[in-house]
């Protein structure tokens, strides 16, 4: 048997290019697949401090007492700064500070873009390690607001209290940063921002005070009333901007306090009743995943990771018996732990999925999940380049189906027709061998096999209009991206509306260009390229986005996978269906759906977007606008061409 004439016929053989759309389904499937048992025991692991530094809960503390009258006093002050001008409750707190000889400093800020303007000030004193040389710091912040727009009045309270209670103590080591934010999310980026050099000083006022290099950072969220509300549990924070994640040896620290030591349950992802189930333990995963797939800021806690800064916010929730003492020693005690810090947190995970406070998913767990789902559109990508290069695609035409293939047969002395390719050592003559216009003598050594030209034939692939096409289209991504970004934000649903419409019809009105335009049809060698393209950096991109923002990756990763299947038909109602699917699945029309099952307004998410854009530094538009919506106006455009051939 000769390998050269195997691989030649093997290589017309139409059953070749029947496997890659089930290798690609069985990729989808396995990725899905892999992704919903990594609840179970066996796939998942328990919560562990890595960092043998930290001790938490290895300390007495002593926050309570006397201690529990000052943080009324300063709570029923806060109170009374409710309908005061921001400038009137910024000299309040700077005078607090000052009382207690600590170094004061405020902050102002206005982001404008479009139409849209914020303007608010941020107030923070640092506490000077008396073992410290103000090389590193710890921060503790109590936003004035919290993420639902709520007055933080006993988070305030109790982080001007500590700050009084701190000034105590000789023990510590690294300096602590008492910041008292305007907001939950932008007051922080703005303060961490100018802290780190890296804000706009057209915006952000720079710092006047600054210490050593951040070490951690805790958000404190308690939104009771002037008289107090007791608890139940903490919900233990923990997103970042972009999905970014904090080391998960600070989350593990602070759960291990409250539980362990203080006895306060943590919940995590807003799941405030977790029997550990694996529907609870899905649920919570899933929840994750969408938060930080979304990218948003979710805390004051966010803004600090991504300058590599860990960081977490306590939020109290429900009715119990706990109350603003125990919440005040959890943060002790958590201080007290990265007080013993040496170095970096670095010893634990930074990559991880969350399935209850106490078990986790690492990363070389889950990462082959969203890899499957890219490597899907590889498979296809490749599969269409062969077929490209293939000098017959029609199926009308038998022999670019099953060619004829001749080999020597010595018994005989003659060839024969055989189905699979067989050669065998001969003495041969020109006499002997058959020659026509449409087979071709192949050597090998001595081994001798007649196959179709068809078969050896090099076909030309015109790659520069292809290429042109994709890069076209990826550059329109950049219209979108622009508008609902830097656009008057009272206008964005308006945008918003006026996008849903153009990218349904753009797929048809390119098709339609491409086949009755004024030049000669577009042919199918170079549609079968623009989708190869298109799937090849689709697949390409989520791999590396994997690696990054592996929620993001999944997601975009499981609503693009009809793009591998779906193709160019004669059949108009097959036609009409995966236009129907893919219509679904617009990136537009996806935003729109998960508002509606998520319960939020679209303007508001929308808002919400642009802001992060200017303020966070989000960048999950990116990945939208100048990947997702490309593949998806190329697939559509490929299947639409099926309405005008």
């Amino acid at each position: 048997m000769a390998l050269l004439s195997s691989i030649l016929a093997l290589r017309r053989d139409a059953r070749l290019l029947k496997i890659p759309p089930y290798l690609s389904a069985f990729c989808i499937v396995v990725g899905v697949v892999w992704l919903l048992i990594l609840p179970l025991n066996e796939y998942s692991r328990r919560t562990y401090v890595s960092e043998n530094a930290l001790l938490p809960g290895q300390v007495h503390t002593y926050f309570t007492g006397s201690e529990h009258d000052v943080f009324r006093a300063y709570r029923h002050e806060v109170h009374g700064l409710i309908d005061r001008s921001v400038e009137e409750r910024s000299k309040a707190f700077e005078s607090i500070f000052l009382e207690q000889n600590l170094k004061v400093a405020t902050q102002k800020y206005n982001y404008t873009f479009g139409n849209h303007s914020i303007t608010n000030e941020n107030v923070y004193a640092i506490l000077q390690g008396p073992r410290a040389d103000a090389t590193e710091a710890i921060v503790l912040i109590g936003a004035w607001k919290n993420m639902d727009g709520e007055i933080n009045n006993s988070g305030v309270a109790l982080v001007l209290t500590l700050a009084r209670y701190f000034k105590r103590w000789s023990l510590w080591s690294k300096d602590i940063i008492f910041l008292i934010s305007a907001d939950s999310t932008i007051g922080p980026q703005a303060w961490v921002d100018a802290y780190h050099n890296g804000h706009d000083e057209t915006q952000v006022e720079s710092l006047k005070i600054k210490s050593g290099a951040l070490q951690g950072a805790v958000a404190v969220d308690y939104p009771a009333g002037p008289w107090g509300h007791r608890y139940d549990k903490l919900h233990v924070v923990y997103d970042g901007v972009n999905g970014q994640l904090p080391n998960l040896d600070l989350f593990n620290t602070a759960v291990q306090i409250a539980g362990g030591q203080m006895g306060i349950d943590c919940v995590i992802q807003r799941m405030f009743t977790h029997d550990d189930s694996y529907k609870e333990r899905l649920l919570t995963m899933l929840r994750g995943m969408i938060s930080q797939g979304a990218g948003h800021a979710t805390g004051p806690h966010s803004s600090f990771i991504p300058y590599h800064v860990d960081a977490i916010t306590l939020v109290t929730v429900g009715d119990g018996w706990h109350d603003e003492m125990s919440l005040g020693r959890t943060v002790e005690s958590l201080f007290r732990s990265l007080n013993n810090l040496l170095e970096h947190l670095h010893q634990s995970f930074f990559f991880y999925l969350l399935l209850h406070s106490k078990r986790f998913v690492s990363i070389g767990t889950y990462l082959p999940s969203a890899m499957l789902i890219a490597v899907n559109f590889s498979i296809t990508a490749m599969a269409l380049w062969v077929k490209s290069g293939r000098p017959d695609t029609s199926p009308s035409n038998p022999a670019s189906t099953k060619p004829p293939i001749k080999a020597w047969n010595d018994e005989k002395k003659r060839f024969i027709g055989v189905k699979e390719p067989v050669t065998q050592d001969k003495p041969t003559s020109s006499k002997e061998t058959p020659n026509s216009t449409d087979t071709e003598v192949v050597k090998d050594g001595n081994a001798i096999s007649i196959v179709p030209k068809s078969a050896t034939k090099i076909t030309e692939r015109p790659l520069l209009t292809p290429v042109l096409i994709l890069l076209g289209i990826h550059a329109l991504g950049l219209a979108p991206l622009y508008y609902f970004n830097y656009w008057d934000t009272d206008f964005l649903y308006g945008i918003f509306l006026t996008g849903a419409n153009i990218s349904t019809l753009m797929p048809i009105v390119l098709a339609f260009v491409f086949y009755w335009g004024p030049e000669t049809p577009i042919s199918q060698q170079k549609i079968t390229l623009i989708q190869c393209f298109s799937l090849l950096l689709l697949g390409m991109f989520l791999a590396a986005l994997a690696t990054l923002n592996f929620s993001l990756s999944f997601l975009i990763g499981v609503l693009t996978t009809p793009l591998s299947f779906v193709r160019k038909s004669k059949s108009a109602a097959l036609t009409w269906l995966q236009l129907v699917i893919l219509a679904v699945l617009n990136p537009i029309m996806v935003a729109q759906w998960s508002c509606k099952l998520l319960g939020l307004d679209v303007a508001e998410v929308l808002r919400l977007a642009a802001t992060g854009w200017h303020v966070w530094g989000m960048w999950t538009q990116v990945v939208v606008w100048l990947v997702w919506a490309p593949a998806w106006v190329m697939g559509a455009m490929v299947v639409a061409g099926g309405l005008f051939d």
